[in-house]
């Protein structure tokens, strides 16, 4: 899962693409957990994903409402579909995932 920037967040959003918008923090115990599960979840659906460090962005963390970290944003067509803060397990997550992007 790429680290991306400001510019790649725009570039994702304006394309009107669809994929997983990770935002954590580095000292976040469960970002840490979050983090492992995307990986696997990366292995077992090719899907456009990109993570931001929110101490980096907190006008990007007021911009989509984010509460807490780890966030997961489901974003369909540029359109943010379902935001996620309780990961429970990698295949709660592929099923999320499959919801809305396969």
């Amino acid at each position: 899962m790429n680290e991306w920037s400001r510019n790649d967040l725009g570039a994702f959003l304006d394309n009107q693409e669809s994929g997983l918008l990770y935002f954590y923090t580095p000292l976040c115990g469960t970002c840490q957990v979050a983090s492992r599960m995307l990986v696997v979840l990366e292995e077992l659906v090719k899907v456009n994903m990109g993570k931001m460090n929110l101490n980096f962005y907190p006008d990007i963390a007021a911009d989509f409402g984010i509460e807490s970290v780890p966030c997961l944003l489901i974003v369909q067509k540029g359109k943010v579909k379902e935001t996620i803060y309780a990961f429970h397990s990698v295949p709660y997550l592929l099923e999320k995932t499959k919801q809305y992007l396969t």
